[in-house]
């Protein structure tokens, strides 16, 4: 069963398959490319952090525990959107 969602989706898809936007393969690429460098920039900010909540955990300081969840899941998003508004550039981009 598809959420209404995923049902309005397809409904747009139908009716602008291409957003308005058309893509070379340029852009296409350089789209592939954004996903790539934000992947590595999220995991490396997960790992660094994810250190510092052992290391936390080590100490007993489970409230620093939580600051670091917190932050991990912040910076996630602050990332995501980073990617999100330079790969909208690219689309726009002439």
């Amino acid at each position: 069963m598809k959420s209404a969602y995923e049902l309005a989706m397809e409904r747009l898809e139908k009716s602008d398959p291409d957003g308005g936007i058309k893509l070379t393969a340029e852009k296409k690429a350089r789209l592939a490319e954004l996903d790539l460098i934000y992947k590595g920039k999220i995991a490396e900010r997960e790992i660094f952090l994810k250190k510092r909540i052992e290391d936390a955990l080590n100490e007993g300081k489970l409230a620093e525990v939580n600051k670091i969840v917190d932050q991990i899941a912040s910076e996630r998003v602050r990332l995501e959107e980073e990617r999100d508004d330079e790969k909208e550039r690219v689309r726009r981009s002439k």
